[in-house]
């Protein structure tokens, strides 16, 4: 596909896709759809199912699942859309608003990982005062600080890339809106601003990261040295979150952690950050957790009784 040259500022962007092969199109919409339809049926699920769990650690995992629903959201329709229709275009406002979003909720995601953690260094190391502490009042002030913080890191990106100037490709080579292939298509010099945003995104992700193993390494050892009741579930439980932080964390370093070239993996890491992963969580903390199996079990009996009855 050419290039369209614009004399003028860009309206729009032209998003390449996946593939360009019709059969392979149809096949991946199915597959695709039937991801993101697990993504929301599992993570209302885990909403649903804390709703009987009153603890601090299950109020954060339902914002979390929130949360990957509402990160899902952002790309998968646009994504199946590309799949139907080939190609597919996004207006210049909606690719800024799609951007927007992506980090806004991305960002809080990552600071959420860094509560739960936090959340189980109090559950471990103060276990007698652990309500006190992580108490209703502070739970919802800690998540309002992680929206908070996604909310800056993504004003932050969206503010350097409004600065700079589109008058001609606009080809992506995505199936969404990122800042790494948008920065690309600017009709002006963009080391300085690749250098702010991979300091933005990039040192983040990784100090986040490295705060977070640090954590989980001290948890770990905690539970292994001096905890005696209750040892596998306190295991199971940072186990899980290990699992998770990681399935996030490795895509997203690599993605924006370097400089911002094309890379063959590009795409498929891709789809595993925004598509895929979102899917897992529920799965992983429902088949790791027994409170969570427990509970899905009296959800459905509930179901099924309420049925009998009507």
């Amino acid at each position: 596909m050419e290039q369209h040259n614009f004399t003028s500022t860009v309206t729009e962007f032209v998003l390449l896709g996946l593939t360009q092969s019709p059969e392979l199109l149809r096949c991946l919409f199915v597959v695709f759809f039937i991801v993101y339809v697990t993504t929301w049926l599992g993570n209302v699920t885990t909403v649903i199912t804390n709703r009987q769990l009153h603890t601090p650690m299950y109020f954060l995992l339902a914002n979390l699942a929130f949360l990957d629903v509402s990160d899902s959201s952002v790309t998968a329709p646009k994504l199946l859309l590309g799949l139907l229709f080939q190609p597919t275009t996004i207006s210049f406002k909606e690719c800024i608003l799609q951007m927007f979003f992506f980090h806004f909720i991305a960002g809080a995601v990552i600071v959420v990982f860094v509560l739960m953690a936090a959340d189980r260094y109090v559950a471990i190391y103060k276990p007698l005062r652990y309500l006190t502490i992580m108490n209703q009042g502070v739970c919802m002030g800690l998540v309002a600080g992680a929206w908070l913080g996604g909310l800056t890191h993504s004003a932050v990106q969206i503010g350097l890339i409004l600065q700079l100037p589109f008058c001609g490709p606009n080809i992506l080579d995505n199936f969404y809106c990122d800042v790494p292939q948008v920065i690309k298509l600017a009709c002006t010099d963009t080391y300085l601003v690749e250098l702010l945003m991979v300091s933005n995104s990039g040192m983040l992700v990784i100090v986040m990261f490295l705060i977070l193993l640090v954590s989980y390494t001290v948890i770990l050892r905690k539970i292994k040295k001096h905890i005696t009741d209750g040892k596998r579930k306190a295991l199971s439980t940072s186990g899980t979150q290990i699992t998770v932080v990681c399935l996030h964390f490795i895509p997203s370093i690599f993605i924006y952690a370097r400089p911002f070239r094309k890379f063959p993996m590009d795409k498929l890491v891709s789809v595993i950050f925004t598509v895929i992963i979102p899917m897992m969580n529920p799965m992983i903390y429902t088949l790791r957790n027994a409170e969570m199996k427990t509970a899905i079990r009296r959800l459905i009996s509930q179901m099924l009784s309420s049925g009998r009855i009507l």
